[in-house]
């Protein structure tokens, strides 16, 4: 693979904490200038503390002050590539919108999806 953003979430797969369920992920999110932010996902003991490896690569991205994201890879193990979780989809729709999403797994196989169509009817600011 020669994509820097996959390249990116493998590498950041590889720092995962993930002693409970052994389910290392990955995620780099790139946005408009051009920067990318990297997240794995890091496991504790009281598994409600648990943060995944997309909302990791956002909150290190909004906490540098960049907001202008245009897709985000994911990189897991699994035989198909994994998408997010129903708490990380929501995080994205907030901080992203309709992202493009890159699913890939260890073998080189990938996906690629918009945000809205694993998310359909997300809930935003605009119901508040």
């Amino acid at each position: 693979m020669s994509d820097p953003l996959i390249e990116a979430a493998l590498a950041a797969r590889e720092h995962a904490h993930a002693p409970f369920s052994r389910f290392k992920v990955g995620a780099a999110i790139a946005t408009e200038s051009g920067l990318i932010f990297t997240g794995c996902n890091i496991e504790n003991a009281t598994f409600g503390l648990t943060i995944c490896a997309e909302r990791v690569a956002v909150f290190k991205a909004v906490s540098e002050g960049s907001r202008d994201f245009l897709r985000i890879a994911i990189a897991t193990d699994c035989e198909t590539p994994a998408p997010p979780c129903g708490a990380c989809r929501q995080i994205l729709w907030e901080f992203c919108g309709d992202i493009e999403l890159v699913l890939v797994n260890l073998q080189g196989r990938f996906e690629t999806a918009c945000l809205r169509d694993i998310f359909p009817r997300p809930f935003d600011a605009s119901l508040l």
